[in-house]
């Protein structure tokens, strides 16, 4: 950090200061105060009123007669003032100005039959207040779907009489953006400008820093509606952090940045915005103590040759032009015109450029502008220089493009990573590596041989020293591509980008101006731990946009394919009946899970392991084993799938029967009478026992199956709960 700038409308506006002062000067008198909500929106203000007395009601009915009730400055509603009045007749009304104007304008321009709009957030006091005084239906829209919304919800608002208003802290750009929707839809709408003046210019001020910074510090209050506006113009354009206290600056790092911009809230106090700027100040002499250091170190990285190149004589009136009439690797000749002398200008003299090649960067008969630097007049040549001629006109002109991008191609690494040289016309320009690199992760050395658009922030003609910022110039190109990109995304477009950044959480992806966020979770079809597992840094990806936040300027991307998701695999190659090998990697009393593909178990239920009955299956499968299993069924819905190896395996075989068994079969049946085949048929004989009748032993079996129903359920339901795990 080098500079720090405040703005110049930081602070208290008009209506936070009237309204302070107001409560301040009774709290001084010595009156019994109280105020209805939070005065303003600043917790360190709130805090410092309540020590001196002042105490905070709900309710009118909540403060006594010999309280003065003090309105806060976002305003009230109209049936809650005349409880006021009711309450406390000496009560001191502190809204804000421009906010009571809002309350006479929809008061005075709207009736029973008529429609006002009120662009807003319709859960802040200030909007609740501005709604009590319509005299008809009103609505409130805080982004284009919502004003979306209330168009298609309520087609005949063309034939009403139309009231657009907006919240005084709205923000600039985006009420514009409605007034143009609005007009195209109802030409009968009346629109009342009610942006408080102070917010116009707080905003268009927070943006101009924005732009002109590499950082934004606001100061404020999170639950004001107004610092809350700052932080969203300026974090479009330039990193943001928005503190409360100087005490917050702790946790955040600006030694990367060069120049930080400063703006406050109208409900921040002079007395926070002077703590935060000493904060800062120390922090910059600390910085810029460093930075001599620094500056010294890569003096001394210079070589004698290397200072003696940015050394131009301006006064010089030795230019000539020469028109070349020989190149080689090492030396370009040319004939000066007007004079008879031969010119050569080495390599070394021709660019700044180390890794340039001469035989294609000029040809026969191409003029060239030089500078003379030594004549042999006894051989009659003369040794030229095109750097310093080039070096010296871009002197003349480097000041008047401090504004605008300008190209350069980078030659070179300053020390040990402390920055970069880029050559511009014959100018050398220094760009620190905080503004050479758009990412943390981007690497200086990649950037060698690069040609690169750069503004230039500092010119210091007596030391021959230039200072630019990649970073500002790809800011104002990528808040160029931004638009135009904004302008054209929708839902479900794909688009190739590249990885900028990781999170624990997802990726950020880079799609031609514009981050988007591919969440983790969309990352895989199987469960990982952290992005890095399937994307790095600067790869490209193909992806497609899931959903657009269009006023908080986010964009969710999906990256995963359909047809890479497991189970649509699985219905493609795996169907019932397909055998597979399998790799066991879970063991339960009831069964053992096998994994089939990548991110898709199976269930071997016990009974399907072996045709014998088996105690448990770890008696003869282990966890990592391979085996074949057939797939007995799939259920998509519940994503479950049923494996076999009993299917696969071959049934025991069946014992013959003894052979008087079979004699018996085979016995003739002459001599046995109908009423004996009955009998033998009504009965069933175990070895050594007594005939039991085939009923009895029908019934004792039923009674057996349902005594086992229960206990084959309780695991299925088992081994259903353990998949779905």
């Amino acid at each position: 950090m080098r500079k720090i700038t405040l703005a110049k409308t930081a602070g208290f506006c008009f209506g936070v200061n009237r309204a302070v002062n107001l409560l301040g000067k009774m709290v001084d008198e010595g009156k019994s105060v109280c105020t209805l909500g939070p005065i303003i929106h600043n917790p360190q203000v709130i805090a410092d009123f309540e020590n001196r007395g002042v105490r905070i009601i709900d309710s009118p009915e909540q403060c006594s007669k010999d309280d003065v009730l003090v309105i806060r400055t976002h305003g009230i509603t109209k049936e809650l003032l005349d409880e006021v009045k009711k309450a406390s007749p000496n009560y001191c009304d502190a809204t804000c100005p421009f906010v009571q104007k809002i309350h006479k304008t929809v008061s005075e321009n709207s009736d029973a039959d008529s429609v006002t709009l009120i662009a807003g957030d319709k859960t802040h006091p200030e909007v609740i207040g501005i709604r009590s005084y319509c005299n008809g239906e009103s609505f409130v829209f805080n982004s284009e779907e919502e004003l979306d919304e209330i168009i298609k919800s309520n087609p005949d608002l063309d034939k009403k009489h139309l009231i657009l208003v907006a919240q005084t802290t709205f923000s600039i750009k985006s009420f514009e953006k409605y007034v143009k929707k609005i007009k195209n839809y109802y030409t009968n709408a009346i629109i009342f400008d009610t942006i408080c003046n102070a917010t116009e210019e707080r905003q268009k001020e927070a943006t101009q820093l924005s732009l002109e910074n590499d950082a934004m510090i606001i100061i404020g209050g999170r639950q004001s509606s107004n610092t809350a506006k700052l932080k969203a113009v300026c974090e479009f354009n330039c990193p943001t952090f928005l503190i409360e206290t100087a005490g917050e600056l702790s946790g955040i790092d600006l030694s990367g940045f060069e120049r930080v911009g400063v703006t406050a809230g109208a409900s921040t106090p002079d007395s926070i915005i002077k703590e935060v700027l000493k904060t800062m100040s120390e922090k910059l002499e600390q910085t810029n103590a460093n930075a001599v250091k620094e500056e010294s170190t890569v003096a001394e990285d210079l070589s004698f040759a290397d200072m003696l190149e940015e050394y131009i004589d301006e006064s010089t009136e030795q230019n000539v032009v020469g028109i070349v009439v020989g190149v080689s690797p090492s030396e370009v000749e040319v004939e000066i015109v007007g004079r008879k002398h031969t010119g050569y200008v080495p390599e070394s003299e021709f660019s700044n450029d180390p890794t340039i090649d001469l035989t294609k960067e000029v040809k026969i008969g191409d003029k060239l502008n030089l500078i003379i630097m030594k004549t042999n007049d006894a051989e009659g040549t003369v040794m030229l220089s095109k750097k310093r001629y080039d070096a010296a006109k871009a002197w003349e002109t480097i000041a008047e493009n401090t504004d605008e991008a300008v190209e350069g191609k980078v030659t070179g690494v300053v020390g040990d990573g402390k920055g970069l040289f880029v050559q511009y016309g014959g100018i050398r320009v220094f760009i620190p590596a905080s503004l050479a690199k758009f990412n943390r992760n981007d690497a200086l050395e990649d950037m060698v041989g690069q040609t690169v658009k750069f503004k230039i922030l500092e010119v210091d003609k007596r030391r021959r020293r230039v200072v630019g910022s990649i970073r500002a110039a790809n800011r104002d190109i990528r808040k160029e591509q931004a638009e135009a990109l904004w302008a054209q995304l929708e839902e479900g477009q794909k688009y190739t980008g590249t990885v900028r950044s990781l999170t624990k959480y997802g990726a950020f992806v880079d799609i031609g101006g514009v981050d988007g966020m591919i969440h983790i979770s969309e990352l895989s079809w199987t469960r990982i731990k952290h992005p890095s597992e399937i994307v790095n840094v600067g790869d490209t990806v193909e992806v497609y946009i899931k959903a657009l936040d269009r006023e908080n300027k986010k964009i969710s991307l999906g990256f995963k394919k359909v047809e890479d998701n497991p189970w649509e695999i699985l219905k493609r190659d795996y169907p019932v009946g397909s055998t597979v090998n399998v790799k066991i990697v879970g063991l339960t009393t009831f069964g053992a899970f096998a994994n089939i593909i990548p991110g898709i178990d199976g269930l071997i239920h016990i009974s399907e392991i072996a045709h014998s009955r088996i105690g448990n299956p770890a008696d003869v499968l282990k966890v990592g084993q391979s085996v074949d299993v057939k797939i007995l069924d799939i259920d998509f819905d519940k994503k479950r799938v049923s494996l076999s190896i009993k299917a696969l395996l071959d049934p025991p075989a069946v014992e013959e029967a003894p052979a008087e068994e079979a004699a018996a079969e085979e016995a003739p049946t002459e001599d046995v009478t109908p009423a004996e085949i009955t009998k033998a048929e009504d009965t069933v004989v175990a070895d050594g026992a007594e005939a039991v009748p085939v009923e009895e032993v029908a019934e004792a079996a039923a009674e057996t199956v349902e005594e086992a129903a229960p206990a084959e359920e309780a695991a299925e339901e088992a081994a259903e709960e353990a998949t779905e795990e």
